[in-house]
């Protein structure tokens, strides 16, 4: 390994991390850094960081497993399977399958924050919800990355299964695999050394005061935890296996830039440039990365305890694949030196999701997106009921902010139209917002 990664803790002010690194069949894997601002406690090559995200591809590994078993055909509906399943719009009750949520095509709203319990039964409650809550969009015609769609395939698990999602995981992945760092849930980590998320306020780098949010978000990525050895010891089969590597065969051919360098979709994985495969996970002040070239063997994976990670992977990212895989890291997006203005005409418009209003506007030259909660749960996020960030054009169909936060500029695409030559979708993150 060709960084020092003390020293990349500290040049980007992480407080602690894990990278493991998969090349000719052997894992190499290092640690650096504390797992806790008020502890001290020593991050190590066995702690556990919650992976986020990258949970989507174990929930995906679970359909898959499904499939194979002859109890789950991804064109069916998912309502063939799921007894009384209902959405907000009947028409998508009918017509929305299994396909259409492991490629975020489903219409299900992303922002359906419902907290439904820490027991058992919190995912089928959660599952219930969306039989009231709206529906944006038809099934099959919109991109829009939907957490709530992975709880829906975490339910079809446990029916299909007849178990609780983290039982299911811990006897069809983590026991098989032996991976002696997973925890499931909050009750599991706790027996291990677990990193505890870290955010920046008002400068200063602080423990957040929440390890995990309702257990119903499970299957989207909002309990597993693991170090980054084992998280690399569940990709190593996707890598031979011919039924794994389905789920990395394209099924979203290109997806709106929102700055990750993704440029299209599997079946739960995300998909780069070159070859390259992977997802990235946000979990209460703690992100997780993970890049794979199956064709090259190679895989690494990079946790950390900090919403400032991602400069710190990148840069690990770059020097892996460049040597191992030959394979070029696309830079982390930045404004353009000399941008020039926006489109007002076609992007200036008020964009709406259930948790917020987003409005781009077009000043004395200078182009600003405020964000208005339309709900409690947005004034929490937002820290009040308005939030401003100035952004720049970044080409025809994207904006991106004009000061970086955690370390990265955030990129906006404005896409469709409307019929009145507006853009019809602004997309914030993988999520799309509709013209309101």
């Amino acid at each position: 390994m060709k960084w020092d990664l003390d020293e990349l803790v500290a040049k980007h002010d992480v407080p602690g991390a894990q990278v493991a690194v998969l090349a000719d069949g052997e894992i190499q894997d290092e640690a650096a850094g504390v797992l806790s601002l008020r502890t001290r406690v020593e991050a190590t090559t066995d702690s556990v960081f919650k992976i986020g995200s990258i949970t989507k591809i174990w929930t995906a590994t679970l359909i898959r497993q499904l499939v194979d078993d002859g109890a789950l055909d991804l064109d069916r509906p998912v309502r063939d399977y799921l007894p009384g399943f209902r959405l907000g719009d009947a028409a998508a009750t009918e017509s929305l399958t299994a396909r259409h949520l492991l490629t975020h095509t489903g219409g299900i709203d992303g922002n359906h924050f419902t907290d439904t319990g820490r027991n058992d039964d919190a995912i089928g409650k959660f599952v219930a919800t969306l039989a009231e809550a709206e529906h944006p969009f038809p099934p099959d015609t919109v991109f829009s990355y939907s957490n709530s769609g992975y709880v829906v395939l975490g339910r079809l698990v446990e029916v299909l299964r007849d178990k609780p999602f983290h039982d299911v995981l811990r006897e069809r992945l983590v026991v098989p695999l032996g991976l002696r760092t997973a925890a499931t849930d909050a009750y599991e980590a706790i027996l291990h050394r677990v990193a505890v998320g870290h955010t920046r306020t008002g400068g200063e780098v602080v423990p957040v005061k929440e390890w995990a949010v309702s257990y119903c978000a499970a299957p989207s990525g909002s309990h597993l935890a693991i170090s980054a050895r084992d998280l690399l010891e569940f990709v190593r089969p996707h890598l031979t296996d011919r039924a794994l590597a389905a789920l990395r065969e394209p099924q979203v051919d290109s997806v709106p830039d929102f700055g990750g360098g993704v440029i299209g979709w599997g079946l739960g994985w995300m998909l780069y440039r070159d070859g390259v495969v992977g997802h990235t996970g946000v979990a209460k002040g703690q992100k997780a990365f993970l890049r794979v070239v199956a064709s090259a063997g190679v895989a690494v994976a990079v946790l950390t305890n900090s919403t400032g990670g991602e400069p710190l992977a990148h840069e690990i990212f770059g020097a892996v694949l460049r040597d191992l895989a030959r394979v070029e890291t696309a830079p982390l997006p930045v404004p353009p030196p000399d941008p020039g203005g926006i489109d007002a005409g076609r992007m200036c418009g008020t964009y709406r999701s259930t948790l917020y209003d987003i409005t781009l506007t077009s000043e004395h030259g200078r182009a600003f997106l405020t964000y208005r909660a339309r709900n409690d749960i947005a004034r929490s996020f937002l820290g009040g009921a308005e939030s401003r960030v100035e952004v720049v054009r970044l080409n025809d169909d994207s904006v991106i902010t004009a000061e970086p936060k955690s370390g990265v500029h955030q990129v906006l695409s404005l896409v469709g139209s409307d019929g009145h030559g507006r853009a019809r979708f602004l997309h914030n993150g993988a999520a799309a917002y509709r013209i309101a």
